[in-house]
């Protein structure tokens, strides 16, 4: 038996859990060290849906990468929360101690990841250019050069970041958490039944992944950048740039769209592909038990989805 695809469903692998994300609702599973699965729901809506006006291009993109930040890390806490509890406990209990957690937990975890991010694949990248440009004219004397090593090294910190994290065991636990994640909402879009099987023979790679979304945002820097002069000052350049990254993301999810409707389109392969490569690394191979957790939020996004009888349109 099929099942029917109404809207697209994103998700996050977490700590021994998974986030999907339908039109109405963000479903958490995650799996307690008893091996329980816990489950937490909200009824939440993307605010380019509740307001028409913010739902243009590039704006919608730079709104959903941010409500995903907060949506994601909220789920990121919960899950380590979960995944970390010696002792059997009752949900109500257990969201009452996320609350208690709350706002200041979740800002500092949004803090460090976004200040972390910007020095290592903004500030660096940006102070090895410059350093480099100091030392050949070639560089100094050609913005687009300048720019291109720009984004080279800025690839070659993220993936040498990525390869290093792979190494650590419970970051590749989330990558194979991360490949279930996929092979789910793989199965889903196929029409297939939800059951281990199906989404065990799908493919770990997903063409709307976060992963392809930021080495887009690398390309696509290149480029805007480029067409903006210029400053000799490094910081006023520094800060003229991370100005700039909004403008950058909203148009490269724009890109990640497209390329998602349009598959077999030789431009958009050409800029989606490196970000399927790079899913190499940031997904592994999950085991049934992992593809059980994932299944299990998504049936239940979709379940509730189907009680609010829902027109995504």
């Amino acid at each position: 038996m099929k099942s029917k695809i109404d809207f697209a469903v994103g998700g996050q692998a977490l700590i021994e859990g998974i986030l999907m994300r339908s039109p109405n609702f963000n479903v958490v599973a995650v799996r307690d060290p008893q091996g329980e699965i816990i489950q937490k729901s909200d009824q939440y809506q993307n605010l380019t849906r509740r307001i028409k006006l913010l739902n243009i291009p590039i704006l919608r993109g730079v709104i959903n990468m941010l409500e995903m930040m907060l949506i994601g890390t909220k789920a990121l806490n919960f899950s380590s929360l979960i995944s970390l509890s010696e002792k059997p406990q009752h949900d109500e209990f257990k969201d009452q101690k996320v609350t208690l957690l709350g706002n200041l937990s979740v800002f500092f975890s949004l803090a460090f990841g976004l200040g972390l991010a910007i020095l290592l694949f903004k500030f660096v990248p940006l102070w090895i250019t410059d350093t480099l440009s100091h030392q050949w004219k070639l560089i100094d004397q050609n913005y687009l050069i300048y720019n291109l090593l720009d984004g080279v090294i800025k690839t070659i910190l993220f993936v040498a970041y990525i390869a290093l994290m792979s190494q650590l065991p419970d970051i590749k636990r989330v990558f194979r958490y991360h490949g279930a994640e996929h092979k789910s909402i793989m199965a889903y879009e196929k029409g297939l039944e939800l059951t281990v099987e199906n989404a065990r023979a799908q493919t770990r790679f997903h063409p709307r992944c976060g992963t392809s979304f930021i080495l887009i945002v690398f390309l696509i820097s290149v480029f805007v950048f480029t067409l903006i002069p210029r400053n000799p000052d490094f910081l006023i350049n520094f800060g003229l740039r991370l100005s700039l990254l909004p403008l950058i993301a909203g148009i490269s999810y724009e890109f990640l769209k497209m390329s998602a409707k349009l598959p077999d389109n030789f431009l958009l392969s050409c800029v989606a592909t490196p970000g399927l490569l790079m899913q190499r690394l940031t997904t592994q191979e999950p085991d049934d038990q992992m593809l059980e957790v994932a299944l299990t939020s998504l049936k239940t996004a979709l379940a509730k989805e189907a009680e609010l009888n829902t027109d995504p349109l």
